[in-house]
């Protein structure tokens, strides 16, 4: 789990924390900001973006907003009780608070219970936050369990079994990390109008080198798969041993959309029926990311509203619009 830390303490990560309650089990720096993306020259120009984990939502949100009122929209006026509450039960299960002043930049910041956190990562019940952690993030407070440390790990293998389900026979380091990538946007509706067409692109081509970082020792033990890494190139072996092996070990939620799309006949197939007939018969990778994205589609229409009520209706006018305005840029770069 190649994930960036060791951060120093004067960083600027380090000093949004300390604006924060400081009851937090992992919270963790990305996107644009942080990152290089391709046709982001100057990084200090957009948002930082972080993710916090919390054990106590209603008491970190009682702290917060006494501390941080003017982060919050008119939601704040409802208590931190409804503020948890809808944390929890509504979207993808985080709370934004966006386009928040700190120092020289604009920072957002989303705040997702422990226990929900770590369901996404080892389910993909959402693959909202799981999704971001498919790709590199700078950790800014490492996984103070155990328990969170193996679902991290647990997410990375989930994302390599899957990838290798949707790819051909033959294909090349920046195909597996972009097919990886692009998992937690299939079927994300903010794709077709609001985010840049090469977001995907844009992330993968500068940080290849991450990539690696990241999945080198799970690319190396899978026992289906050969990785020529002085050419960059992978060649897996497509049979119904390697196929029933990866689908074995895809998350939960995923195999329940696998298995649903399958008795839309009215027949009730068990998971194991249904994982031997995508390995023997065909049309696996088609199915696989028709699940992928059942599951992308309903969490981000979901979370997305949800950011209306959380962000208000004029940060969330200024937030589209920017969103828009990349998108519009990258049209002109091609």
């Amino acid at each position: 789990m190649a994930l960036q830390t060791k951060l120093a303490a004067s960083s600027i990560y380090n000093r949004v924390l300390r604006q924060l309650p400081g009851e937090l089990s992992m919270a963790f720096a990305y996107g644009s900001g942080v990152f290089e993306q391709k046709g982001q020259e100057d990084r200090s120009r957009n948002m930082l973006d972080f993710i916090v984990a919390v054990d106590n939502p209603l008491a970190w949100h009682k702290e917060n907003i006494k501390q941080n009122s003017k982060h919050y929209s008119f939601l704040k006026f409802m208590g931190p009780r409804f503020t948890a509450h809808f944390q929890e039960q509504y979207g993808a299960g985080v709370y934004f608070n966006t386009l928040v002043p700190f120092e020289n930049r604009l920072i957002k910041y989303g705040v997702i219970s422990t226990y929900r956190l770590i369901t996404d990562l080892l389910d993909w019940d959402t693959l909202y936050v799981s999704g971001r952690l498919h790709k590199p993030v700078l950790m800014i407070q490492e996984p103070e369990t155990y328990e969170l440390t193996a679902a991290i790990q647990t997410n990375l293998n989930s994302a390599v079994h899957t990838a290798l389900l949707i790819l051909p026979d033959v294909f090349t380091e920046e195909q597996l990390f972009h097919t990886i990538s692009n998992l937690s946007y299939s079927g994300d509706f903010r794709m077709i109008i609001g985010e840049d067409k090469k977001k995907v692109e844009n992330i993968v081509k500068p940080n290849m080198e991450r990539f690696r970082q990241m999945y080198e020792s799970i690319l190396d033990s899978q026992e289906h798969l050969h990785w020529n890494k002085s050419q960059g190139n992978f060649e897996q072996y497509l049979s119904r041993v390697s196929q029933f092996h990866h689908l074995n070990l895809l998350p939960k939620t995923l195999l329940m959309r696998l298995v649903s799309h399958h008795n839309r006949d009215g027949r009730t197939r068990d998971t194991e029926e249904v994982i031997r007939s995508l390995a023997y018969g065909g049309n696996c990778s088609e199915n696989v990311s028709s699940g992928v994205s059942s599951i992308v589609q309903k969490s981000s229409i979901l979370q997305s509203s949800k950011t209306i009520l959380t962000a208000g209706l004029l940060k969330s006018i200024r937030y589209g619009f920017s969103k828009l305005m990349k998108m519009y840029k990258s049209t002109q770069n091609t």
